[in-house]
């Protein structure tokens, strides 16, 4: 059984200018989704991967707004997915999508996500995250 959601954080998001009330359902979705692609290798165009990265900014801005019981139900599963994120990913400070992406607005503390990129650099994504500096990384011990 899925965790509970909130429809009234989704409207009010959707109110600031996200396309839809989305779900923390969808976007839990769509995180964990992005997270295992990275994890096998993201291969798509960059642009693909930086709004795919917009589903945990979602999450960012819904955290605040959801109702207690919602937050409890959810934030284990979140916290698995990040740390898999991190696991996949490497911290360069935002550097190489920066050259792709305003990341400067981003708040390098809460939305940490924004300053790493996958380590395993392929198709299209690692091709334009190499032209930008980036390089393979490998995993932490």
């Amino acid at each position: 059984m899925e965790p509970q959601d909130d429809p009234a954080a989704g409207e009010v998001l959707h109110g600031r200018g996200w396309r839809k009330a989305f779900t923390v359902t969808e976007m839990v979705d769509q995180w964990a989704s992005l997270v295992g692609t990275v994890e096998n290798g993201y291969e798509d165009f960059i642009d693909e991967y930086t709004n795919n990265l917009y589903s945990r900014n979602w999450l960012h801005e819904a955290w605040v707004l959801l109702p207690g019981h919602v937050l409890v139900a959810w934030n284990q599963r979140i916290q698995e997915l990040d740390n898999r994120f991190r696991a996949a990913t490497a911290f360069d400070d935002g550097q190489a999508l920066s050259q792709f992406h305003w990341i400067s607005r981003f708040d390098p503390d809460d939305m940490w996500w924004w300053r790493r990129h996958p380590r395993i650099l392929v198709g299209d994504l690692g091709r334009a995250l190499r032209s930008a500096g980036a390089i393979d990384a490998p995993s932490d011990p």
